[in-house]
């Protein structure tokens, strides 16, 4: 009976298709279904040839065999004869003889370390694609860009790519506790089992590897930011140089947080002081002790001083004393020490938005060369939306690492479609006018404006062990996008929206079209029905899914709605102009005028500096009332549209995948109805003025909504 179903199975599969569970993620490799194309693509690639031996150049071969396996439906010959016929691919470095005779006019130089150029060449008849570069994973690197153009089908018959990373470091930034928890996970636990390490490597950590290859990811932080000192003994020590073997030949470099308390908890020591000598020898020993297990380990990441983390703080000292001490003991072994901004304190009697600058300002210059301040791309924590953080074109003299988040920890968890790209974007693009040339956000990263060699972006992984990787189909393109745009920062989201549908579901117009409208349409739905007009802060306590703009009388005011949204009978939004908390004198002057005039502040942005009279007349001739009304219904709306172009794939896609995201897409238009409801139905208390009749008349009462809970939403629900 039971072979009978397997068989049954197999002809299900056979006939249908492969069915698809999204573990693939961009590299399926699908056969091109384009007839046309296929055949000239077959015509232009006949063999391929590696120059060259290393673990790095071996997964470059198996990956062009695989990819052209899968794309063409047949396999290409690896010709080893120098003298093959037919339509060649060669890769390996600039220097191999086979390559130089070919690039003589290619300057190595310009390349750096991770480069590569794609040259198409005629000689005796004969085309040559070459894939060439400085360094093996230069070659990998080249590698995917070439199956990545064949995947979108762009032509390939006359290649003069060259391409160099513009920002260094291109990090992951893993929230994952050693017992496998993720914080602000919601796509599973951590994909690092600790309990088999080191003796057994999982599969799947070399397919996570190869993922982050293919968008040039160079570096992995395995640990949680709230950081456990034990990540530091011996005992997992060898599990992460374990880890660090696997990853090594797809150029990804491991990273650790450190916990700045390590030397008490570890070393037995009464301190943790950074000028006590104990101490900066207990940090020397350490760094010496991993560098001689992991000789290419990245460094430290460290929060310290911020959300009940230790820090220098608690002994007198400043951040540049904590960071210089963890500098001064990876500088041997070239690391780096990445030094998060991402400080506040409820004690203190100012703005949560100004704290950072506050704190992080004065030290401008005082770090070490091989620390970066890593920055969020706004002041407060990853909202929806906010302005770009003051400290971007403030710290000239430090270089600033971006901080982005991935995982959707205000946006809706894995269950929301929201495409992050246009988020990443609106910060990356964001002039701060802090001199005469265009002083982009992007330009102050990757150190064009301050002339910074050391560079740096994250991404807070979405990462999990759910089997599609993180959760929610579409999640998928905030991991690639991220890459893509570490890579280089003037891709468009809608160009990068397009080479992942094509990658991920299908080269057919009548798919890209539809989806692609819905990407790039996504975050400003979220926002709309969650915080519009530059509200912020108004999600559930402690797990922060769902509205909650009710929260208050917590612990901690920083840690409630009510301290952001300060509504009252007058009106909305917290004042950060100079008749307020003056947060806006933290900007340059140019930046800080348009966001202090009620009249020239983007309304994108006009809650997060002013408090707004209900009946301000705003850009579309409505009320601030009924605008705020208007544009929370038009996000739930939105949805609907969502859901509607979602639904005109029907048979165009994957049955599995499909049928995945209309069920993900109902329960964003549920839970997007409600955070409409609740938010518009508590802030009426306020403004004592009806929701405008040719909108309909939420569901339920207020009372009902704040009666609301959410016992089973994931992630770890002590921390704030």
């Amino acid at each position: 009976m039971r072979l009978s179903y397997l068989i049954l199975l197999g002809c299900l599969i056979f006939i249908t298709g492969k069915s698809e569970n999204g573990y693939d993620l961009w590299l399926r490799y699908a056969k091109l279904t384009n007839d046309k194309k296929l055949a000239e693509y077959k015509k232009q690639i006949t063999s391929f040839r590696i120059e060259g031996s290393s673990p790095t150049l071996s997964i470059a071969s198996d990956e062009l065999s695989r990819g052209l396996l899968g794309l063409f439906g047949s396999s290409i010959t690896q010709n080893k004869n120098a003298g093959s016929k037919g339509n060649l691919i060669i890769c390996g470095r600039i220097e191999s003889p086979a390559i130089k005779q070919y690039l003589q006019n290619t300057s190595a130089s310009t390349l750096g370390n991770e480069g590569y150029t794609i040259q198409t060449i005629t000689k005796d008849k004969q085309k040559i694609t070459l894939i060439a570069a400085n360094e093996d994973i230069g070659v990998l690197y080249g590698v995917f860009h070439l199956l990545r153009l064949i995947q979108t089908e762009q032509p390939i018959h006359q290649l003069a790519v060259t391409e160099i990373p513009k920002i260094k470091l291109r990090v992951l930034n893993h929230w994952d506790n050693l017992d496998r928890t993720v914080e602000r996970g919601y796509a599973g636990f951590s994909l690092w089992n600790w309990h088999k390490l080191p003796q057994y490597i999982d599969q799947r950590y070399l397919d996570y590897a190869r993922a982050n290859a293919s968008i040039g990811i160079n570096g992995t932080v395995l640990t949680n930011v709230n950081a456990n000192a034990n990540i530091l003994t011996e005992d997992y020590l060898k599990k992460v140089e374990a880890l660090a073997n696997a990853f090594r030949p797809y150029g990804i470099k491991v990273y650790l947080t450190a916990r700045f308390s390590a030397p008490i908890e570890l070393g037995d020591l009464p301190t943790a002081d950074p000028l006590d000598q104990r101490v900066q020898q207990w940090w020397n020993d350490k760094a010496k002790e991993i560098y001689q297990r992991i000789p290419d380990f990245g460094g430290f990441l460290v929060k310290a001083n911020s959300e009940g983390q230790p820090g220098p703080q608690n002994y007198g000292r400043t951040h540049k004393d904590g960071a210089n001490m963890l500098a001064t003991a990876v500088e041997p072994y070239k690391g780096v020490v990445i030094w998060r901004a991402f400080v506040y304190d409820n004690n203190v009697p100012d703005d949560r938005a100004k704290q950072a600058y506050t704190e992080f300002k004065p030290l401008d210059g005082t770090f070490k060369e091989n620390v970066l301040v890593q920055v969020k791309n706004g002041a407060i924590d990853f909202q929806p939306r906010e302005p770009f953080h003051p400290l971007f074109g403030a710290m000239p003299k430090t270089p600033l690492m971006m901080e982005f988040q991935i995982t959707q920890e205000y946006l809706g968890f894995s269950t929301h479609l929201v495409y992050l790209s246009t988020m990443f974007k609106e910060c990356l693009e964001a002039d701060t006018k802090t001199s005469d040339q265009m002083a982009s956000v992007a330009r102050i990263v990757d150190g064009t404006i301050d002339k910074h060699a050391l560079t740096g972006i994250a991404g807070v992984a979405n990462i999990g062990t759910d089997i599609n990787w993180c959760g929610h189909p579409f999640a998928q393109a905030n991991w690639y996008a991220f890459g893509r745009l570490a890579w280089n920062h003037t891709r468009s989201s809608e160009a990068i929206a397009d080479e992942w549908i094509r990658m991920t579901f299908s080269n057919e117009e009548a798919v890209i079209k539809p989806v692609k409208e819905v990407m790039m349409a996504s975050r400003e739905i979220t926002v709309n029905y969650m915080t519009p007009l530059g509200l912020h802060h108004l999600m559930g306590w402690s797990h922060h899914h769902g509205p909650a703009p009710w929260i208050k009388d917590k612990h901690r005011a920083d840690w409630t709605s009510v301290y952001y949204h300060k509504a009252d009978s007058l009106g909305i939004g917290f004042n950060r102009t100079a008749t307020g908390s003056d947060a806006v004198s933290q900007y340059s002057k140019a930046v800080a005028a348009k966001f202090s005039s009620l009249k020239d502040c983007p309304e994108e942005f006009l809650l997060w500096f002013h408090h707004v009279p209900w009946d301000h007349q705003m850009k579309s001739g409505r009320t601030l009332w009924d605008e705020l009304c208007h544009r929370y219904y038009e996000g739930v709306d939105s949805v609907k549209w969502m859901q509607e172009n979602w639904q005109s794939l029907k048979g165009k896609v994957d049955k599995e995948r499909f049928d995945e995201v209309t069920s993900l897409l109902a329960l964003q238009y549920e839970e997007a109805s409600i955070w409409r409801d609740a938010c518009l139905l508590y802030f009426q208390t306020f403004s004592k003025k009806p929701i405008p009749s040719t909108l309909p008349s939420p569901k339920h009462s207020l009372e009902y909504y704040k009666n609301l809970t959410y016992p089973y939403a994931p992630g770890i629900k002590s921390e704030w």
